[in-house]
């Protein structure tokens, strides 16, 4: 238990910084794109073009946050075997705090008072959540459920995708929900994959569930991208919470055995409750804070520092 919590701190460690570093580099590509008056960067819908988010990812900031992100990939894959998932999804998503204390350093953003109280709600979440964690569930699950989450999360992900950029500069929240589902997805593959203890390559190249994590990661990453370039860091990223907390917390606790103490089921739910309504009051308070793509005639200030 205390291995998976440590491992879960620290994968939010590194999802909240790089989220932000990410927020870094697709916010200066835009201004860099505005400011040569290219058109190119925002599809007829006002959302950003695939190329421009291609650029924002070749950006340095983005490069390093990436790299954090897969370092906390690996993290959280160890805290989603050791941990129950409504707990080590929870702590993960919990990156909203860094994410939220970063983003007035780095993106020059001042949080309103309820975003604040709203921050303050989920970490008090967080704790009635460790406190009421039981030992983990079963990591085994029939095949049929391997499919069914690799069709789903792939469904998902390509047409939220297709529907984000018709909605253009008004999908950041949306965007932000269905990477949190995609990297819920992810989670919960992790949990279930074939081949690993014992590890065996036959049973984990033909195990769905692997391609469920492919798809849920890369997809999950695009779509984050998508968000931090055309709304608020903070806003985007507590939907992200919203859909990677409550999935693969329900699938948990539903068809893979994850329970709380005796007793103390009433605490979990209520701290799982907690959490999801306080990540929704970040999303909504936040939502027009530095949202958009920054354009030639509006743009974004330049960051602390430069």
């Amino acid at each position: 238990m205390l291995i998976g919590l440590v491992t879960a701190v620290a994968a939010s460690a590194c999802y909240g910084t790089g989220s932000v570093l990410q927020a870094v580099g697709s916010r200066r590509s835009a201004r860099e794109e505005a400011a040569k008056g290219a058109s190119a960067g925002t599809t007829t819908h006002g959302g950003p073009s695939l190329s421009s988010t291609a650029k924002a990812a070749v950006t340095w900031e983005f490069i390093l946050g990436t790299v954090l992100d897969f370092i906390g990939f690996g993290l959280g894959a160890l805290a989603a075997r050791l941990l129950p998932l409504f707990l080590s999804q929870t702590i993960i998503s919990a990156n909203l705090v860094i994410t939220a204390v970063l983003s007035i350093k780095l993106l020059g953003i001042r949080l309103k008072q309820l975003e604040w109280a709203s921050i303050g709600v989920l970490c008090s979440a967080l704790v009635l959540l460790a406190v009421s964690a039981g030992p983990e569930g079963g990591h085994h699950a029939e095949m049929a459920f391997h499919w069914w989450l690799l069709a789903i999360t792939t469904v998902l992900l390509v047409g939220g995708s297709l529907l984000v950029r018709r909605m253009g500069a008004n999908g950041a929240i949306v965007a932000g929900l269905l990477s949190g589902l995609g990297f819920g997805a992810l989670g919960v593959g992790v949990r279930i994959l074939n081949g690993v203890d014992p590890f065996d390559l036959g049973n984990l190249l033909s195990d769905p569930a692997l391609y469920a994590i492919l798809v849920g990661g890369i997809g999950g990453m695009y779509v984050h991208t998508v968000a931090l370039q055309i709304g608020s860091v903070n806003g985007a990223t507590a939907a992200l919470v919203v859909g990677e907390t409550v999935l693969p917390g329900a699938v948990g606790v539903l068809w893979l055995g994850d329970s709380s103490k005796d007793g103390l089921a009433w605490l979990g739910f209520v701290g799982f409750l907690l959490a999801v309504v306080a990540a929704v009051g970040v999303a909504y308070f936040g939502q027009d804070t530095h949202g958009g793509l920054p354009d030639a005639e509006h743009p974004q200030p330049e960051l602390a520092g430069k």
